[in-house]
């Protein structure tokens, strides 16, 4: 554990992230695995685009990671 205050204000702050990046990568390929479906909807490729999009512009995916999910769900 750490003794200095900035230490320990940096580890909540890891521990805080690390919390909300798990759970919107969850819903990012959960997004995913239905847009890449047989029978996907127009609304869920679209909600599945703007996840991706919003993943890549915060840093939660690579953007040529981004970019290949979204020419994926374009090709199917």
């Amino acid at each position: 554990m750490p003794r200095i205050a900035s230490a320990k204000k940096n580890m909540r702050k890891a521990r805080a992230a690390t919390v909300r990046n798990r759970a919107q990568r969850a819903a990012l390929r959960t997004a995913l695995k239905k847009a890449k479906t047989a029978g996907a909807s127009p609304a869920d490729k679209k909600a599945a685009v703007k996840l991706v999009d919003r993943a890549a512009r915060k840093g939660l995916v690579h953007k040529n990671a981004a970019a290949r999910h979204k020419s994926q769900m374009a090709k199917k």
